[in-house]
């Protein structure tokens, strides 16, 4: 089934089933997103164990940090 019958289904359905869809991929972004954050909290832990991570309050320092 390729995306565009997908679509072409979804334009069938009723709207209760759409609004149920709607909040069906809602909450999967949702997870998705959250899944995200915290594999970046993983990495960030890890790299913090390993000395890679450097923490500043300085902004010129930061500034040249985003700059490299």
């Amino acid at each position: 089934m390729t995306f565009c019958d997908v679509v072409e289904a979804v334009k069938k359905l009723s709207n209760e089933e759409k609004n149920e869809i709607k909040s069906l991929i809602e909450h999967y972004l949702i997870e998705d997103k959250r899944e995200e954050i915290y594999q970046n909290y993983l990495i960030s832990k890890e790299n913090h164990k390993e000395g890679k991570l450097h923490f500043s309050s300085d902004i010129d320092e930061l500034m040249e940090s985003l700059e490299n």
